[in-house]
């Protein structure tokens, strides 16, 4: 089958099960958004919606966070993987953005990524989710579904490279939603350990790539 045909298939498969699809984190504002993707990282969406809450409730902005310590912040997050470089990095983001944007998220991608915390696939998610913009976020989920459907190759061994092959091959107007196509599918269906193949409408077409759906990078 010829590249062109597979995103064809997998895309039209994806737009009749998920037509309306969004990120599972819970968030009242862009700046909530942020900081949810940031504590995200190697973390699930299920533990930072019960962890958020609580510390939306204290620093709803990044006026009142940046007013917080470190400690305070860690108090309310050390629950989720890797607590004490994500409150460090809450503080300085919160902080940044008084100093530099009026507490505001910039829609810029350069002026994200030099938010403390930031990096390309979080910044990605912001511009995505947050701003409707074509950009392509590639976490473990989507590099994973992305090698083992054939969409990217062998040679796509790292985040980026797997990002330029999909945002080359899905149309502008659908790849807001493809990073959550591919990561819910990773996530419920096509898991890392025993990918449920017998509940998967792609099943027929997939050629299983296991080997290559590792994120080594």
């Amino acid at each position: 089958m010829k590249l062109e045909e597979r995103y064809k298939l997998v895309l039209e498969y994806f737009r009749k099960e998920m037509p309306q699809v969004n990120t599972e984190l819970e968030f009242g504002s862009i700046f909530q958004l942020l900081v949810a993707v940031v504590l995200s990282a190697q973390c699930t969406d299920k533990r930072i919606n019960q962890v958020t809450p609580e510390l939306f409730r204290h620093y709803p902005d990044a006026k009142s966070m940046a007013q917080a310590t470190e400690d305070d912040i860690y108090t309310f997050i050390s629950s989720v993987s890797y607590p004490n470089a994500k409150a460090r990095h809450l503080a300085a983001m919160a902080r940044t953005l008084v100093e530099k944007h009026n507490g505001e998220v910039p829609m810029d991608m350069n002026q994200l990524l030099d938010l403390p915390g930031v990096g390309r696939k979080t910044a990605n998610v912001i511009q995505a989710v947050a701003f409707g913009k074509a950009t392509m976020a590639v976490d473990t989920h989507v590099y994973r579904v992305s090698h083992r459907l054939g969409l990217v190759s062998r040679s796509d061994n790292s985040p980026y490279k797997v990002e330029l092959k999909l945002t080359r091959h899905i149309p502008l107007k659908d790849i807001p939603l493809a990073h959550h196509w591919l990561l819910l599918h990773g996530r419920y269906v096509c898991t890392s350990r025993s990918p449920h193949c017998n509940q998967c409408g792609l099943n027929d077409l997939c050629p299983k790539l296991i080997e290559d759906s590792k994120l080594e990078h």
